[in-house]
């Protein structure tokens, strides 16, 4: 009996600690969102987009362009046994803006930008620089966090739609250069398909 109270216990403490862990970071998320923006930090905000966005614009247009070439390929294939091959802009353009730009793109951007935030933030808590930040009265929260937060909110939406468009253009160059579909339908029938509310909004 002891055992399963000492078991329940431990069970219940661990929870908690979890929980306590998870309402630190919303407030620390809250207190980023709700950081006023000052003139002073505009070029530590253009630094951090440098680097989490336009430094990860090589993974995105790679992947993408490989990704939108897959998707041609494919979609070739399948429509033209019912031939429908016509239709593979359509096919590409829905495929990419609806669901694999935003979330193919959050992925990399979360493992190359993400992972090396994370990394440099960790290094300056170990290194005690952020406590020596605090000493100078400056709240690491403003300086540190809030830029990067901001750079990753303004830079991913833009990510996405690139990976869109350099995805959409990979479907073009296997379809149309390649396979021989007519460059007409392809742009016509994915102009008539995608929505932009619906669709590009949606996903995005």
């Amino acid at each position: 009996m002891t055992t399963m109270i000492t078991f329940i216990a431990g069970l219940g403490a661990a929870l908690l600690s979890k929980v306590a862990q998870m309402g630190q970071a919303l407030l620390m998320l809250l207190q980023a969102i709700m950081v006023q923006p000052k003139t002073s930090s505009l070029p530590r905000l253009m630094q951090q987009l440098y680097v989490v966005g336009v430094q990860s614009l090589i993974i995105i247009l790679v992947s993408a362009l490989f990704i939108g070439m897959v998707l041609g390929l494919q979609g070739y294939t399948l429509l033209a046994a019912y031939g429908s091959e016509q239709a593979v802009g359509q096919m590409v353009a829905l495929t990419l803006v609806r669901e694999l730009s935003p979330v193919v793109a959050a992925l990399l951007f979360a493992g190359r930008a993400g992972s090396a935030l994370t990394a440099e933030i960790g290094l300056m808590k170990a290194t005690e620089q952020l406590a020596s930040l605090e000493m100078f009265g400056i709240d690491p929260l403003h300086r540190i966090v809030a830029p990067r937060f901001w750079a990753g909110m303004i830079s991913l939406p833009l990510l996405v739609a690139i990976f869109s468009l350099v995805g959409i253009y990979g479907g073009h160059l296997v379809a149309v250069e390649w396979l021989g579909v007519y460059s007409g339908s392809y742009w016509g029938n994915m102009q008539q398909a995608v929505d932009f509310n619906e669709d590009v909004l949606n996903g995005m």
